[in-house]
């Protein structure tokens, strides 16, 4: 089983993960858009008994950061785990995003990926 881990910029919190993700996406939504500071969050999706973290976060709208450093990590819900990949320790170059949501938002000078599900909103 693939064992994945990440953690935040400081080192105070860490991640595991198991096995492989339920999706992969990209999104353009402005509330990832704006806790990002970049043009879309690059994230994917476990089943919730597949992840587990040690460190103290802190939780802003469902969204996970690193009470120290701020680094944005995780969503944690009853059911899944949403990750931001870019937190990952080792880059996910095996990971390639499936669908993006939120593309009514997307930058003009950003294409569609090809051969994806593309989604005005969210893909629900």
């Amino acid at each position: 089983m693939k064992i994945r881990t990440g953690g935040c910029l400081c080192g105070a919190v860490a991640y595991r993960v198991e096995g492989e993700p339920l999706r992969v996406g990209l999104c353009h939504c402005a509330d990832c858009r704006k806790s990002s500071g970049s043009a879309f969050v690059f994230f994917a999706v476990w089943p919730r008994q597949a992840f587990s973290h040690s460190g103290e976060i802190a939780t802003f709208a469902g969204r996970s950061f690193c009470a120290a450093c701020g680094s944005r990590l995780f969503c944690l819900r009853d059911d899944e785990a949403e990750l931001r990949l870019g937190s990952l320790d080792t880059p996910p170059t095996d990971l390639a995003p499936g669908y993006e949501v939120w593309i009514k938002r997307r930058e003009h000078w950003l294409h569609p990926l090809p051969g994806v599900g593309q989604f005005a909103e969210d893909a629900n």
